[in-house]
């Protein structure tokens, strides 16, 4: 053992370097085992489940931070594409209320026109712009006037029936009467028998009075009333209401009737004007099938040759021929 102020000797130099020759020892010893038999990594599997506690502890922090972060990226990103979605979702409700409406419209628009199929007729849609449904007053606007066509006294109808007549008309508009107005009527028939009678409105969009029909009248709750041409304002063979009711009058001579209108009076956004079209003249036999059917020009330039022929055949004297006529040129066809 070494004292202060006193020089050590060999032999504690010795026990001093022993230690260091026993660890290197130990050492060359443990790589020597790890190198043939790896024991080494044994040691360092067990050390590390050992130690994996005290790892995931320090590491916590930052994982924690960064599933904070993840998830609030992702929170947002969901928010947003829920928000998108939404605005999607408007976006094609919107657009499917629209092709609904559309659709409507066109169901509107071919009943309209199937309305008038099979009659000779002139056919004007116009849409509503105004409708008075006073008890005492019920009336439309339309938006078309006498620069579209528009006449007095051309019936309206919709895909129900007849709704009214034009009673006034205006460069850009008109007004109609509805049947169910007080100081409207109608002359109509029953289908099923034939029955002339005038309907007549109440002032009120469900009803339209019948009076006056004779008691042996062959008319049923259940008729169909359709226009029966007299007056020639409304063309024939359009419903107009259906009977409801039947009942005697006060003095038990003529029987009343009620009718509920065929036309949708208080809904609807387009009508058509209707009018007989004037009769085609078709003058002489019809033309043998094959041959050319002349058109209106050259009918009357034929019509005009004809006359002068006939006016020179007048002037001419007694025994005196007529001058040729050029032959017109042959129609090809």
């Amino acid at each position: 053992m070494a004292y202060p102020g006193k020089a050590p000797s060999r032999s504690d130099s010795a026990l001093s370097t022993l230690p260091l020759l026993i660890y290197l020892a130990m050492a060359i010893g443990l790589m020597i085992a790890d190198h043939r038999h790896d024991f080494g990594t044994l040691v360092r599997d067990k050390a590390a489940l050992a130690t994996q506690p005290f790892w995931w502890l320090a590491s916590s922090p930052t994982m924690l931070l960064r599933a904070s972060t993840e998830t609030l990226a992702t929170r947002n990103q969901l928010q947003a594409d829920n928000e998108k979605k939404q605005k999607d979702l408007q976006l094609a409700i919107a657009r499917i209320h629209r092709l609904n409406a559309v659709a409507d419209e066109n169901v509107r628009l071919r009943r309209l026109l199937g309305g008038t199929r099979g009659y000779a007729l002139d056919v004007r849609m116009a849409g509503i712009v105004d409708i008075d449904l006073d008890p005492f007053r019920q009336r439309l606007v339309l938006d078309a006037g006498r620069d579209a066509g528009v006449k007095v006294g051309q019936a309206l109808i919709d895909s129900g029936g007849v709704m009214g007549q034009v009673v006034e008309v205006q460069p850009h508009r008109s007004i109609a009467l509805l049947v169910t107005d007080p100081d409207h009527a109608v002359p109509v028939q029953v289908a099923r028998s034939g029955l002339r009678t005038i309907a007549y409105g109440t002032g009120r969009t469900d009803v339209l009075m019948l009076p006056n029909i004779p008691q042996s009248a062959d008319v049923k709750v259940g008729d169909v009333l359709i226009t029966s041409g007299i007056g020639g304002r409304f063309p024939a063979g359009f419903p107009v209401a259906t009977v409801t009711r039947l009942k005697p009058d006060q003095l038990r001579l003529f029987v009343v009737g009620e009718a509920t209108p065929a036309a949708h009076i208080d809904r609807g956004n387009e009508v058509l004007l209707i009018g007989n079209l004037p009769p085609a003249v078709d003058v002489g036999p019809p033309a043998p099938a094959g041959m050319h059917n002349p058109s209106a020009e050259e009918a009357a330039a034929a019509a005009t040759a004809a006359a002068e022929q006939a006016a020179e055949a007048a002037k001419l004297k007694p025994g005196q021929k007529p001058k040729p006529q050029p032959k017109p040129p042959a129609q090809v066809d």
